[in-house]
């Protein structure tokens, strides 16, 4: 049986946006198993699953797929084609392919090994939000092989609307336009940030970063960490993570990334100076986005030699890794003197993998919140996402699946 569907043709538009679930205040959880349906934070009943539904974002793979894809990513959105071009050409630079859809396929390979190797028996599909092969194709497939209740990883780690609610819109409508919303259900496991496994890939690269720029001559003293993530505009941080976050600044969304960050520092070399800042905003200049910008920050570096940035917001290498960080931040350090290193992505590094194995055995085994492996202050997060959290004001609440409504 093949589960990622590279065989079947490609086709250029994902599925529309569902309409078939109710978004009422207080509705129970839609598409969800019994055990999740009511919506505890925390599923710890021992749980039967039928396979893994590994849900990415999606990329191009040649140059004719870039502008599809950019439309798919912006639907809704009103951006004209020539707004799309001046992203495009990112792409373009590196022949029109995102590495993430062969780093997703390599994830694949490693999470099914690791599955066999735990004793776990379920099959794992592969899904995208933006491009071939999506979910309602992963879906199909999955309930043609009599698949009828999944759990789903994410490739992305903290609370927001684009990080994780999208993901759950995206599952609505993959459902819908499948046919399937009677037929197939769906847990989510949970945010992952706090996971050991997440941190860990972090920590032994800025170890190894660490190491180079001192070998290189740099002391600790004139060494900056920046601890880099995906810029999101301030309405949308601020309802990130839900009523646990009401008045933090950043919201979940920053609070999340600060827990991590603290930790991987506290394990690596707790006198290095380091920053939280933010990479790849696209919004309009007059929507408030968070701020530092990287190159902002690395412009106003003073008095040292050498900047290691850590891409914390990051599962796999992204284009906004290889073009934002290991082109544009490089290019700004380098014309300002600094010696430059950029740690891996999570990867496909044995301890994330080996995390993803575990997040699924805790549901599949009902284990206590208090037993789960957890490394911040912040965790371990929930399981059913709760009612109006990672909120899109502008978008206004739509269809979504593994969480409260709306």
């Amino acid at each position: 049986m093949s589960t990622d569907m590279n065989a079947r043709p490609r086709r250029e538009t994902k599925p529309p946006a569902a309409t078939g679930v109710h978004v009422e205040d207080g509705a129970a959880v839609p598409s969800a198993t019994a055990a999740t349906r009511e919506g505890p934070e925390h599923a710890t009943q021992p749980m039967v699953y039928d396979a893994i539904l590994l849900s990415g974002f999606g990329g191009p793979e040649g140059q004719e797929d870039v502008l599809p894809f950019l439309r798919n990513v912006t639907r809704g959105r009103g951006i004209p084609d020539e707004r799309l071009e001046e992203v495009a050409h990112h792409y373009r630079h590196f022949g029109g392919v995102s590495p993430i859809n062969e780093q997703n396929r390599e994830l694949l390979r490693a999470l099914r090994a690791a599955l066999a190797g735990e004793g776990i028996d379920l099959p794992v599909y592969w899904g995208n939000r933006n491009w071939a092969p999506y979910l309602d194709e992963a879906l199909a497939q999955a309930a043609g092989d009599g698949v009828r209740t999944m759990i789903a990883i994410p490739t992305s780690a903290y609370s927001s609307y684009s990080s994780c609610r999208q993901y759950r819109e995206d599952w609505a409508d993959a459902l819908e336009a499948a046919g399937l919303q009677s037929q197939v259900q769906i847990d989510k496991v949970r945010q992952y940030f706090s996971h050991p496994g997440f941190i860990r890939p972090f920590v032994d690269g800025l170890r190894d970063a660490l190491a180079a720029a001192r070998q290189a001559g740099h002391d600790d003293t004139r060494i900056e960490v920046l601890f880099s993530t995906h810029s999101i505009p301030t309405e949308d941080a601020a309802l990130s993570g839900g009523a646990d976050f009401t008045g933090v600044d950043g919201g979940g969304y920053v609070a999340q990334h600060l827990a991590v960050a603290r930790e991987v520092i506290a394990k690596t070399a707790p006198e290095i100076s380091w920053q939280l800042v933010f990479q790849s905003r696209s919004g309009p200049p007059s929507q408030p986005w968070l701020e530092p910008d990287i190159n902002d920050t690395t412009e106003a570096l003073e008095g040292r030699s050498a900047v290691i940035v850590v891409p914390l917001g990051f599962v796999s290498d992204h284009m906004e890794v290889m073009w934002d960080l290991d082109t544009e931040a490089r290019e700004t350090a380098e014309e300002h003197g600094l010696w430059f290193a950029r740690t891996p992505t999570p990867g496909t590094h044995p301890a994330f993998v080996a995390a993803l194995v575990d997040l699924v055995r805790e549901r599949i085994a009902g284990i206590p919140v208090e037993q789960r492996l957890n490394e911040t202050e912040i965790g371990p997060w929930y399981d059913v996402c709760r009612g109006g959290c990672c909120a899109n004001p502008r978008l206004g609440f739509k269809p979504a699946i593994a969480g409260l409504q709306p």
